[in-house]
């Protein structure tokens, strides 16, 4: 808890901890996504759609390049719906596999370890069959944030050659959407993400300025967003599925998070984290700046989806420490 205290602390001077500084914004040239209109999660048609969405966008693999597959794993309760979709890390580990890629697929769930997750949502089935297990991200060091004081990040993913980063796109009840950005807070590790929404999921101008911090430190990522069935109505975690049909890809998470949320017609008014990527002028921040590979996002239909009621997000610390034991146990007696 220590590497977030000067984040919590009320005024004075904060003590900067951390040895990982946020980079700069580089100038870059515009931002490509790559959006494919998929209606389900049928294995043969995604291996395809994800191969096409993966070569469109950009991404090159070296042999013997170390990947880490970074799903959304949030959480053991309605995990069939709440976590990026099992056929799809499946199919993207499996072309990683036959590009020669050394892969690792493994989160940082807040309550609980990841196997547990993905052994809930089915996870675990799908890439056991390549061979492949899912882990834990850990190994925490502390990361400076723009209103001061840190936040433990994995080194685990800071060491990877490249991060695959596959989101859930989904309804939030802080983020009211989230997708790209807000799912490499999960590269924080383990209790102190919910420790942050506790503390800080009252301050919406702070929380979503430390999601960017996060966001704008793991700059090694390339970008895979299960869109084909989304989450509505409630969430991150206790909503159902929409069927969108979108799957999408890029190397600039804030241009397919901007895609996706076009696509569902909201603005960055509406949408914290876009709104604060347009705030810091991140490339990718508006729809017109985007090029479209494999052409426009169009033919979605978005009649009925359904934003969440917005609420603060509440990590009691009783909650946080009976919800890793509870995931510990069930994780053990499952061994």
């Amino acid at each position: 808890m220590g590497d977030i205290l000067p984040l919590l602390s009320s005024g004075g001077n904060c003590f900067i901890l951390s040895s990982i500084k946020l980079p700069p914004m580089l100038t870059v040239m515009r931002p490509s996504v790559a959006i494919l209109n998929v209606p389900d999660y049928t294995p043969a048609q995604l291996k395809s759609a994800v191969a096409k969405v993966l070569s469109a966008s950009g991404l090159n693999i070296t042999p013997g390049q170390r990947i880490l597959v970074k799903p959304n794993l949030v959480n053991g309760s309605n995990a069939r719906h709440c976590t990026t979709n099992p056929e799809i890390v499946k199919a993207a580990c499996a072309w990683l596999l036959d590009h020669d890629a050394h892969v690792t697929v493994a989160d940082s769930p807040a309550l609980g370890p990841a196997a547990y997750v993905a052994r809930n949502s089915g996870l675990t089935k799908a890439v056991g069959a390549l061979g492949l297990k899912v882990t834990s991200l850990k190994r925490a060091v502390p990361l400076e944030l723009s209103h001061g004081g840190s936040i433990g990040i994995s080194q685990d993913a800071l060491d990877a050659d490249l991060i695959l980063n596959l989101p859930k796109l989904k309804v939030h009840c802080q983020m009211v959407m989230t997708g790209s950005v807000k799912n490499l807070f999960g590269c924080v590790v383990g209790f102190r993400k919910a420790m942050a929404h506790n503390r800080l999921g009252h301050s919406r101008d702070i929380f979503r300025s430390m999601l960017m911090d996060v966001y704008a430190a793991l700059p090694h990522c390339h970008h895979l967003m299960d869109g084909i069935h989304a989450m509505h109505e409630d969430g991150p975690i206790n909503g159902t599925p929409f069927e969108l049909g979108l799957l999408g890809a890029s190397i600039n998470g804030i241009a397919l998070d901007t895609a996706a949320y076009t696509v569902l017609d909201l603005t960055p008014g509406r949408i914290p984290l876009w709104n604060e990527a347009q705030v810091r002028d991140m490339p990718g921040a508006r729809t017109k700046d985007i090029d479209f590979p494999l052409g426009p996002p169009t033919g979605f239909d978005t009649t009925g989806f359904t934003l969440s009621p917005e609420r603060e997000l509440s990590f009691a610390p009783s909650r946080v420490i009976k919800g890793r034991i509870r995931g510990l146990l069930k994780h053990f007696k499952k061994q």
